[in-house]
């Protein structure tokens, strides 16, 4: 349960704090966690991002003080956060659906957000496949990438599906798998918090005894990046599908059935999806999790 506990602090401290300068990252300091890690877990717990939230609870409550006091409109902005008048109501607008100006008006709808609320319900009663790995460091060459931890796990972000698909990234990976044997040319997408603000996500292949052999120093100032993956604990989830939301919906599962069961927690090190060469019918990917007790 301790991500719901985590989940449940730090719903507590946005609500307390909501009128001051307040983001994910702050947020993230209270509960003791990366930026990055925070961002993804409270996106699968609850159902929205930290910043989503934010905005949503702080519209709700301008619209609330529209209707029950004569405070300026430029006034309300500011206390919620908007530097602008404009800013504001474009964001109003947007949630709302009608501008500030017309929330005074009799008859007018406005949309409540009320805070969230941790609960414990009754569910479960279905299975769910998982191998738990031990393994020791593993090494990979890869083409890295650092994305702002504002997009970890975002629904409808698709700037890591853009960077598999860009032609010259497809060249630069096609060199890193033809120094892959045939039968283990498996491609990994690596993941992992960089620092307050961003991750690193890299595509890669690994460096083992079946790598053919390859001259660093040239790999690396032609843009490849050498990763080593610490050594640890990783549960392994099987993504089933045709796209990549399966690997969001699996993502889900971890945080909401996995965790809560089975007394780990996410460790805060390099995650990876594995796209297997001969994966079995239906595969999507293999999801690599780093956990700890």
């Amino acid at each position: 349960m301790e991500g719901y506990t985590l989940l449940q602090q730090a719903i507590r401290y946005i609500e307390d704090h909501l009128l001051e300068d307040l983001n994910f990252e702050t947020v993230a300091r209270e509960v003791h966690m990366s930026g990055y890690e925070f961002h993804r877990a409270f996106r699968y717990l609850s159902g929205m991002t930290v910043t989503a939230y934010i905005r949503n609870r702080r519209l709700s409550l301008a619209g609330q003080e529209l209707l029950e006091t004569n405070t300026r409109v430029t006034d309300i902005a500011l206390k919620y956060g908007y530097e602008t008048p404009e800013s504001f109501t474009k964001a109003f607008t947007r949630f709302h659906g009608t501008a500030p100006r017309n929330a005074r008006q009799a008859g007018t709808p406005l949309k409540l957000f009320q805070p969230l609320v941790v609960k414990l319900i009754m569910e479960g009663g279905k299975t769910m496949d998982y191998r738990l790995e031990h393994t020791k460091a593993k090494e990979f060459i890869a083409l890295v990438r650092s994305f702002p931890n504002s997009i970890a796990s975002e629904p409808d972000n698709q700037d890591i599906a853009d960077f598999w698909g860009e032609p010259e990234t497809r060249v630069l990976v096609d060199r890193l798998r033809a120094l892959r044997p045939i039968g283990k040319k498996d491609l990994f997408g690596l993941c992992s918090p960089k620092d307050a603000d961003t991750f690193d996500y890299g595509i890669g292949v690994l460096v083992d005894s079946d790598t053919a052999h390859f001259d660093a120093d040239v790999l690396l100032r032609e843009g490849y990046s050498l990763w080593t993956v610490e050594p640890g604990t990783f549960v392994v989830l099987e993504c089933l599908g045709e796209t990549g939301d399966s690997i969001e919906k699996m993502w889900e599962r971890f945080y909401k059935e996995f965790l809560p069961q089975m007394g780990y927690k996410a460790a805060q090190k390099t995650d990876f999806e594995v796209y297997l060469e001969k994966g079995r019918p239906g595969l999507f990917c293999e999801l690599w999790i780093p956990v700890e007790k």
